[in-house]
């Protein structure tokens, strides 16, 4: 007899997405959708035995920066092996299109400087054979891939491509700017955009120290391109900011502003900061009052604290912009291991200026009291008595000192963590007052960028492990995380064929064992074009992934199926 479905999951635990009560069940698939959830009968061509495990939809991350990598890679790792099926790239207000030729060089420059992706990496990898955003999205057809991405309009390059030079210099834009600046956001939401992301923060920029182009447009600009999605009847908006201009109260409402006339809705990062500890509060709130007045808004914050892996493998390190380690950083790993151990070598390091070649524009914001040893096993909450500061004071040296020998351990492949943000309290209490809001979703984890000192595309891992099975106090039901993860975000996105477990959604499944889903430790690899290299790091504990009815990962493995790609956003213009 003829099989009835494709792939049948028996007898899992399912959280289907809805945050319901999980309940032992099927789930039948075929020609990549789901066909039936509950007791299945039948037969399937194959069946997956998850008796003992958990069945959820496959998660979906708003906010990744793949606009690159989705050139020259068909595999979305790390994403793709922490569950994630759909990602969001194009955040941050940066990414590559729309641009001219003569603007290729400062777009690859404010993504090198933003988002941590090297120069001679894009420059290889892309091949530019477009201009315009549709085009844009027309290149990026042209390879399969293990998940599916949608691609935001980002401010920037358009910014640039409409004014030029003006753009660079931080100059607002006149009407004709701004009308033109419409007519192309409308036109890129019709060719498929999900919508349009900006960024308003000084932690944005390039390697030479120039600020995002987007830094200070002004409300009529932001009120223009918002108005060129209402144009084309989709798409939403995502924004970083830094929130004083002059102050979180002014430029939030001036967010509610551009919402009410456009009707778009509105995504924005959610993080406390170090330095301004009770902003987030207030942002909080703010939005949780703009959701209750029924605007479209939602935040999206980290389920940890965003941590900078420093080291000398990596691209970033407390000593990278003094004079003598610029001097020696282009030699191989073990020859700069063995000069930094001349204590000739170390005593000038840590005499000089740590900011006279300093490309990293956060490391004001990331003292010795919050960098910590890169523990094993693997731990994201280290206490205060465990920060760089609170050795040396025991030990009775600099904290300079304590992080220069650490940088050196393992004959130099070892990490200093550093929490740049949700670390402020040196606890997660932060974290699970913004997840205790309806309208924060977890993610942020710039999957894709920063790739030789973050290592965030393993927040799902992480919040499900950490948040829905190991915390003591506070712990959350993994249920109610799962739709967090799956459902809120593709609804949120406009993708209403996922994220939930039911007939005739598209087949996008995790199979997990909850009980044993850990992360491994990040390594560094060297595999991005031009020779780049980038942090990795994988899980254990997902059985099977699942991307439109095909097996894409067996424990881990990539299996070689490739049914995602690209997703064209749909308008009712």
């Amino acid at each position: 007899m003829a099989s009835t479905y494709d792939i049948i999951i028996r007898g899992g635990m399912i959280m289907d997405g809805n945050g319901g009560t999980p309940f032992i069940g099927d789930v039948a698939v075929k020609d990549g959708k789901i066909e039936a959830v509950g007791a299945v009968t039948g037969s399937g061509s194959e069946e997956v035995d998850a008796q003992g495990l958990s069945v959820t939809p496959g998660f979906v991350d708003i906010h990744t920066h793949y606009d690159g990598q989705a050139m020259w890679d068909s595999h979305l790792a790390p994403s793709s092996w922490h569950g994630v099926t759909t990602v969001v790239m194009g955040n941050c207000g940066v990414g590559f299109a729309p641009v001219r030729k003569n603007t290729q060089d400062a777009v690859v420059a404010l993504m090198e400087g933003v988002e941590d992706l090297p120069g001679p990496c894009l420059n290889e990898g892309l091949d530019w054979t477009w201009e315009s955003f549709a085009e844009y999205l027309t290149a990026l057809e042209r390879r399969k891939h293990d998940i599916d991405f949608c691609a935001l309009l980002p401010h920037a390059p358009m910014r640039v491509f409409v004014m030029g030079d003006r753009a660079l210099n931080l100059e607002d834009a006149n009407q004709e700017d701004i009308a033109r600046m419409r007519e192309i956001t409308a036109e890129a939401v019709r060719a498929g955009a999900f919508g349009f992301s900006t960024s308003r923060t000084i932690a944005h920029k390039t390697l030479a120290g120039d600020h995002t182009p987007t830094l200070h447009a002004q409300e009529s600009e932001l009120m223009g391109i918002a108005l060129g999605m209402k144009d084309a009847g989709g798409g939403f908006i995502e924004m970083t900011s830094d929130w004083n201009t002059p102050d979180p109260t002014t430029e939030f409402a001036m967010i509610r502003r551009i919402m009410e006339a456009s009707g778009r809705p509105l995504v924005f990062s959610l993080n406390q900061r170090h330095d301004r500890t009770e902003a987030w509060m207030d942002l909080l709130d703010l939005s949780t009052k703009a959701a209750a007045d029924g605007l479209p808004i939602r935040c999206v914050a980290p389920p940890r604290p965003i941590g900078a892996l420093l080291g000398l493998s990596g691209s970033q390190n407390p000593f990278a912009g003094t004079r003598t380690y610029r001097s020696i950083a282009d030699k191989p790993l073990a020859e700069r291991v063995a000069a930094m151990r001349d204590p000739a070598i170390r005593g000038q390091i840590l005499a000089d200026d740590p900011w006279e070649f300093n490309t990293w524009s956060l490391l004001s914001r990331v003292g010795f009291e919050r960098m910590f040893r890169f523990s094993d096993p693997l731990n994201y909450t280290p206490s205060r008595e465990d920060s760089i500061t609170a050795i040396a004071a025991r030990t009775g040296v600099t904290p300079e000192e304590v992080a220069y020998d650490m940088l050196l351990d393992d004959d130099g492949k070892d990490f200093i963590f550093a929490c740049i943000v949700n670390y402020a309290n040196y606890d997660l209490e932060a974290v699970r007052t913004m997840y205790s809001r309806q309208h924060v979703i977890p993610g942020l984890s710039d999957g894709g960028a920063h790739v030789a000192f973050i290592s965030d595309a393993s927040f799902p891992t992480f919040l499900f492990s950490y948040w829905g099975r190991d915390r003591q106090d506070g712990r959350m039901a993994l249920h109610d995380l799962v739709r967090r993860q799956t459902r809120e975000p593709a609804r949120f996105a406009g993708l209403l064929d996922r994220g939930v477990l039911a007939p005739g959604m598209k087949a996008d499944i995790n199979v997990i064992d909850f009980a044993n889903l850990a992360l491994e430790r990040p390594n560094m690899v060297v595999d991005l074009p031009a020779g780049g290299r980038r942090l990795m790091q994988k899980a254990r504990g997902y059985v099977a992934t699942m991307k439109a009815g095909q097996v894409t990962y067996r424990n881990g493995e990539a299996t070689g199926a490739l049914p995602g790609g690209l997703v064209r956003g749909t308008c009712v213009a």
